[in-house]
């Protein structure tokens, strides 16, 4: 079982020595910090079980400035080491990492009082009271204490004894989801390219896997990799990991990406949230705070608003909340993030996200806290179908299923296949998923917009499918649409006629004005049948408005009475098969015609013989070579 060992604790407290002592390695290793003689960055390490396994260790600066590289590497963490001075005893860095690790939501740790050499007996015991105090309803209450010296000995076997009893006696599952790897580390080097280390925190990666770097969204291939300093095929959660990476040349990773599976593909800029306060938050947290959220290795400058009907959140009280960042983080559901204030000066509270991609909420929201919850607790099934509900998009794909859950796919699939509340739709080969109330409310709405457009367009057959899409209480995107419009028709709900959907029941009910009308038009038609008269003229002649004029003309246009040749300028059928009839005669026996011909041919002027020739071309009767017309069938088209 892989584990990681996290240090923290006051600058000058012994974290570094104590590692070395307990490892025989130094993770100082920076040139400054090595003349300053304190921790800068992170530094890393490996412990030696006695089984042969080993557990990551990752050490952390102590002193305040370097508090985000304290964050950068604590998440992930296991068991933390956290050191307490035996002259100095809990100062304000002691009292500061504390909040972090509760807050990340460490449960095994063991302190040790360190520089035990330097004191008697007694301060000791004072000691570990300002640690059972300074512990008191966090989770690392009634934790080990041990009183060490890096110097003399005393105390490290113990401690080793003790570590390594921890840890095996520590039930600990196994993180669902694909890989994940937060990046602590990143540089190139000289002949293999980007390297880059961190704690993964779920899933495992092998040599030769496509990995994904989020944000950026940038896609690279595993060249080579190693576990504490070893070269193996695989790597994976509860690891330190160093992963060498061909792709992009002009690649800029740093601290903050996550190195992924590529099946991971969203990142958020907004986050529903459940936060709490700690007591160093001494005039709490207000609404629409700035703060800086960080989150695995990211920082982020954000803001937060308080989903609930206060204005401010007091010490050691709990909230849900809303988060918005200055740039996106990959961030997955139950992730755990420290939120400290916009100067960076101290830790004002952390929490786990519920909601990666939250929509924005009103604090007059209908149900709001009770949507929450649902989203922060519950099993999959529950989860499934809040998480549709709150979605602002009507169905979702496979994709954004699993990764908000944080599951593979195939355990997604088992628990979408016990759901009998969702429908699922087939758009153009891919399943989207919704539930059954947005279902519901999407079919009332068409049934309903369609009936009010029957109601107002009683000549009208149906309503123009892209107009019908655009009143919709959901942005469809057109493949959803056809799937959601095929359903409706599988159902009998809507029908179908060309472009145009009507309710199943609607059909045109021709009154006497109505066929009177139609008979009318034709007869105009027919006066003229080579020049008739175009839709205004019509409309003079008959007294009657463009709506209605509009809708009767189409209804000719369906039963092919008339033939619309071009914009507002319509033909009696009759006519339009007599003039294709004498056309192709002609091509036929002559091969080509120009429209001055043609015009001759049919005793008509310009202004109707160009727009029959184009209409002739559209229909794929004639096709146009330069100024003259041939049979599109005919061999000599294509010379």
């Amino acid at each position: 079982m892989p584990y990681i060992i996290g240090t923290a604790g006051h600058i000058d407290h012994g974290k570094t020595s104590l590692i070395k002592a307990l490892t025989g390695q130094d993770t100082d290793r920076l040139k400054e910090e090595k003349e300053r003689g304190i921790s800068i960055d992170l530094g890393f390490a490996h412990f030696d079980l006695p089984d042969g396994t080993q557990a990551g260790v990752v050490d952390v600066p102590g002193h305040e400035r370097f508090i985000k590289n304290m964050l950068a590497g604590a998440h992930g963490i296991d068991l933390v080491l956290f050191t307490v001075a035996a002259d100095d005893g809990v100062m304000p860095q002691t009292e500061e990492h504390l909040d972090i690790v509760h807050l990340l939501g460490v449960k095994m740790a063991i302190f040790a009082i360190t520089k035990a050499d330097l004191v008697p007996p007694a301060r000791i015991q004072e000691v570990e009271e300002e640690i059972k105090i300074l512990t008191l309803g966090t989770r690392l209450e009634d934790a080990p204490i041990i009183a060490v010296s890096s110097v003399t000995g005393q105390g490290l076997t113990e401690l080793k004894d003790l570590l390594s009893r921890t840890l095996k006696n520590t039930d600990k599952s196994v993180p669902s989801g694909y890989f994940r790897l937060p990046v602590d580390r990143a540089f190139v080097m000289q002949g293999h390219g980007v390297v880059v280390t961190g704690t993964a925190l779920s899933g495992e990666v092998k040599t030769g896997d496509h990995v994904r770097c989020l944000p950026g969204d940038e896609l690279f291939r595993v060249r080579s990799l190693q576990v504490h300093g070893r070269a193996l095929d695989t790597g994976g959660w509860g690891q330190r990991v160093a992963l060498n990476l061909s792709g992009p040349e002009r690649a800029s990773i740093e601290r903050g990406h996550v190195i992924c599976h590529e099946k991971l593909t969203l990142t958020s800029d907004r986050f529903d949230a459940l936060l709490e306060v700690r007591p160093a938050a001494a005039k709490g947290i207000k609404n629409h705070q700035r703060i800086r959220v960080h989150l695995g290795t990211a920082e982020r400058l954000a803001k937060i608003i308080i989903l609930s009907a206060k204005d401010k959140v007091g010490p050691k009280e709990s909230t849900y909340c809303q988060i918005t960042l200055s740039e996106p983080v990959l961030a997955l559901r139950n992730d755990h993030f420290i939120v400290r204030d916009e100067t960076a000066r101290k830790t004002l509270a952390g929490g786990i996200v519920i909601h990666p991609w939250a929509r924005k909420h009103k604090r007059a929201e209908p149900d709001l806290q009770n949507r929450l919850e649902s989203l922060h607790a519950g099993d999959a099934t529950r989860l499934i179908e809040s998480f549709l509900n709150e979605s602002g998009d009507f169905a979702l794909p496979m994709e954004s299923i699993h990764q908000f859950l944080n599951l593979k796919e195939e355990a997604v699939r088992a628990h979408l296949d016990k759901i009998n509340s969702l429908r699922v739709f087939n758009a153009e080969g891919e399943k989207i998923y919704t539930t059954a109330s947005k279902w519901q409310r999407l079919k009332d709405k068409i049934v309903a917009t369609l009936k009010e457009f029957h109601k107002t367009h009683a000549l009208v057959p149906g309503m123009d499918m892209e107009e019908l899409r655009g009143k919709l209480p959901y942005t469809l995107s057109a493949k959803i649409f056809r799937a959601v419009v095929d359903a409706l028709i599988s159902d009998k709900i809507i029908a179908k006629e060309e472009n145009l959907l009507r309710t199943a029941e609607h059909r045109v009910q021709l009154g006497g004005q109505e066929k009177s009308l139609m008979d009318r038009i034709k007869k105009i038609l027919g006066e003229q049948p080579m020049s008739p008269p175009d839709l205004k003229d019509i409309e003079k002649q008959l007294g009657v408005n463009r709506n209605k004029l509009t809708e009767v003309i189409r209804l000719l246009e369906r039963d092919r009475s008339v033939i619309r040749v071009a914009t507002d300028l319509y033909y009696l059928s009759s006519t339009v098969d007599q003039v294709r009839a004498v056309l192709k005669k002609f091509l036929s026996e002559k091969g080509e015609i120009a429209a001055g011909s043609f015009r001759d041919l049919i005793g008509s002027s310009r202004k109707y013989t160009i727009p029959l020739l184009e209409y002739f071309d559209r229909e794929g009767v004639t096709i146009r070579i330069g100024d003259i017309r041939r049979l599109k069938s005919s061999p000599a088209a294509g010379k």
